[in-house]
């Protein structure tokens, strides 16, 4: 979980939320950390005041029109929006957890059990949008999130309507991630059909497998030239055996050669059944191996109790040393100071769906693929230590101490980082 406190710029309430601190940021603007006055978590999307004119609005009110149509299961849900305020923003779902590329990055690659549970979970949620006449057309590991109760799919941004040619972009743009865009978006071609989606998914699976993505190259370029190649067939290697069938079929070059979602979740649960267990044991498994650890949000902005450091209060945040498998969180670094208990973010681009894919890939050319996240880590409910404090009583983050401490904080981090 990747928290930055708010700078003295920042606003601290928007639409009635309460801001608590920074989880991403994009070309357009800035996500941020929210809680309702109910107490709901949100991830509230702001658009940078520089940029705001009549044509982002215009974009802004387009993509909060078309999540107000998106709904599902494993979709994150808009909560609220408000494209004509001063500041456009809108807040959806926060989800406490891991994108699929920051888990992979951290733990290593799902086994193909797991890998197949989250293909049919994704597979059978896209098929949902697909229903709703959209298409997400930026699916990638960092907009897969590892929620307590399973993956959910976010940032659809870039979502049009299937039947229709109308596009969120300028004439002639290719926008999305080039590293998980099939050959026709790549190209351009228009309308797109729902076989982008599968194409991306099988992408998305090849690195949840594999740790790495179809195609790789030292720059955009020649990245791009590699996906739109008939003759440049996708790196499968790493791969497990028993998956290489499906998504040598999801990756196929031609749309028409893909399957259509229903046939990848029947062949995920064919691989599932094969091993032994049902799809829904399987998916257990998955949210078990992958699901964040317990919310410490609570204790990061805690007044420390007269005579601990915040190291000393880092420590008492960590797990359990018998805590299972799967369910041990990574040691809280070192704070810089008694005062910052909050690390600083480098959470990849939370509204990458935004801009325009451009040279600007790294020298693995997954750049735009694993470094971008809808920021969010997932919205479970909090797991409240038994250490109270001497009063037994848990601090509030509404508490008039919590926005003391909350206030230091800012004041802290803006004292040694540029804005």
């Amino acid at each position: 979980m990747h928290v930055a406190p708010l700078s003295p710029e920042d606003p601290t309430e928007l639409g009635g939320y309460e801001l608590l601190g920074r989880i991403g940021h994009g070309g357009m603007g800035q996500v941020y950390l929210g809680e309702s006055p109910g107490g709901e978590p949100a991830a509230v999307k702001v658009i940078k005041p520089s940029v705001v004119d009549s044509e982002t609005r215009q974009r802004f009110a387009q993509e909060v029109e078309i999540l107000k149509t998106v709904w599902g299961a494993r979709i994150a849900a808009l909560l609220d929006a408000d494209p004509e305020a001063d500041r456009p923003w809108l807040a959806t779902e926060y989800i406490e957890g891991l994108d699929l590329s920051r888990h992979v990055g951290s733990h290593g690659p799902l086994p193909a059990l797991l890998t197949a549970s989250l293909g049919a979970t994704l597979a059978e949620a896209l098929a949902t949008v697909h229903k709703q006449g959209l298409l997400h057309r930026d699916l990638k590991p960092a907009n897969v999130l590892l929620g307590p109760n399973g993956p959910k799919i976010i940032d659809f941004g870039l979502a049009v309507f299937a039947e229709s040619s109308a596009s969120l972009t300028a004439p002639n743009t290719v926008v999305g991630t080039p590293s998980c865009m099939p050959p026709e978006q790549a190209n351009g071609e228009k309308p797109l059909t729902p076989a982008v989606d599968v194409y991306a998914l099988g992408a998305v699976l090849l690195f949840a497998a594999s740790g790495h993505l179809p195609y790789r190259a030292d720059n955009i370029h020649v990245l791009f030239h590699q996906v739109i190649d008939a003759t440049t067939t996708p790196d499968l290697s790493g791969a497990p055996a028993e998956l290489v069938p499906l998504l040598t079929a999801m990756l196929a070059h031609q749309a028409q050669d893909r399957p259509p979602l229903d046939e990848v979740v029947r062949r995920c649960r064919a691989l599932i059944e094969a091993q032994g267990l049902k799809v829904a044991q399987a998916r257990r498994r998955l949210t078990s191996y992958t699901a964040a650890p317990e919310h410490f949000l609570d204790e990061l902005l805690a007044v420390p109790r007269t005579g601990r450091s915040a190291k000393a209060l880092s420590e008492a945040a960590a797990v359990p040393a018998d805590t299972p498998p799967g369910r041990q969180r990574p040691p809280l670094p070192d704070p810089p100071s008694p005062q910052l208990l909050v690390t600083p973010p480098d959470a990849p681009d939370h509204m990458s769906a935004d801009t325009p894919a451009t040279p600007s890939a790294d020298s693995t050319g997954e750049a735009a693929a694993c470094g971008g996240v809808h920021g969010q880590t997932t919205a479970q409910p909090a797991a409240r230590r038994k250490d109270r404090g001497d009063t037994g009583r848990r601090s509030l983050l509404h508490s008039a101490q919590a926005r003391i401490t909350a206030q230091r904080l800012r004041e802290a981090y803006a004292a040694r980082t540029p804005f």
